[in-house]
């Protein structure tokens, strides 16, 4: 698909700030930052990580991404097998921090993608979980082309771990609206994604999407679960005014000032507000410090990002 300068600077951010917000939030998660305290990617947190390291979030993102990169239809099922052999890739890094959704199936070692979305399947409890949301962005660069193969896949690549209907809805709403930014310019996708959907669906969404523009993070305080992790991003994006780029970095430090899960739902704000203001409304100082899972930096991300719009440039030996 044939990009404007405009939709490729837009597509290159999505990865960007997706990563920018994980970074960001990554020092302060779980705890509730005060109204006067500096947020800044100061690293630490759960993981220790570093001044600038992204999380789990950003790296299942780009195991997603590497993927994609080599346009390949991400919700073909020898593909998803090459999605679900990156998870495990990245699994055995020992990475310092993973959600115990997200460890209790891939510890099994699943050796293919349905494997993996069956293990995900058969956990007991409560499994809707942002684990799936959080990674999900890439799809939407793979699918700029092709709305319901947007949608399709991301229920999919959500499946592999979070078999909760809500998730895969989450996901499909994420990675709609991060399509329509790229294409657009602007946030209608949240919404227009319930106009495509089952009128269920809509029924359920449709309100929680007037709490988060009109309510506050202790209207869904618990956004370690995949609906109030949207519903917190949503917030984020949705109460600074979209006059420019500036509203990337703000809406980001507001995600993190929700407190609680909050590498993850800047994360989730940063793909969408990355599709929306493109890579060029990321700080220059937050891009030189970004870094992390597989030893990759800022340009790494653009990289992949424009490789998945530019239908497959990369080498395949990403997954190997």
């Amino acid at each position: 698909m044939r990009l404007t300068d405009d939709q490729r600077n837009r597509a290159a951010g999505v990865l960007l700030a997706t990563a920018a917000g994980d970074a960001l939030g990554a020092g302060y998660e779980f705890t509730t930052p005060a109204p006067t305290t500096p947020i800044e990617m100061i690293g630490g947190g759960l993981g220790d990580f570093a001044p600038g390291e992204w999380t789990d979030d950003t790296s299942m993102a780009v195991a997603v991404a590497e993927v994609a990169a080599t346009g390949a239809d991400l919700a073909d099922e020898s593909v998803l097998d090459a999605v679900a052999a990156q998870f495990l890739r990245w699994f055995d890094s020992n990475p310092p921090d993973i959600g115990n959704q997200t460890r209790a199936v891939l510890s099994v070692r699943p050796q293919s993608g349905r494997a993996m979305a069956e293990r995900a399947a058969s956990l007991p409890g409560r499994t809707g979980g942002n684990g799936s949301l959080m990674r999900t962005a890439p799809v939407a660069l793979a699918y700029l082309d092709d709305e319901a193969g947007c949608v399709a896949a991301a229920r999919a690549i959500s499946d592999l771990t979070h078999a909760d209907p809500r998730a895969g809805e989450a996901c499909e709403m994420w990675s709609y609206a991060i399509r329509h930014a790229v294409l657009h310019g602007d946030f209608g996708g949240v919404r227009g994604y319930l106009d495509t959907a089952d009128a269920t669906v809509r029924a359920y969404w449709g309100p929680l999407l007037d709490r988060a523009e009109s309510g506050s993070p202790a209207d869904f305080p618990r956004n370690g679960w995949v609906v109030d992790a949207l519903l917190t991003a949503w917030w984020a994006i949705s109460g600074v005014e979209e006059s420019g780029p500036d509203q990337l970095p703000a809406a980001l430090e507001r995600a993190v000032r929700a407190g609680n899960d909050t590498d993850t739902t800047a994360a989730i704000a940063g793909g969408l507000l990355g599709a929306r203001w493109g890579a060029t409304a990321v700080p220059d100082q937050w891009r030189a410090m970004l870094h992390g899972w597989p030893g990759y930096r800022a340009d790494d991300l653009v990289r992949l990002a424009l490789s998945t719009v530019d239908g497959g440039t990369m080498a395949t030996e990403v997954c190997a």
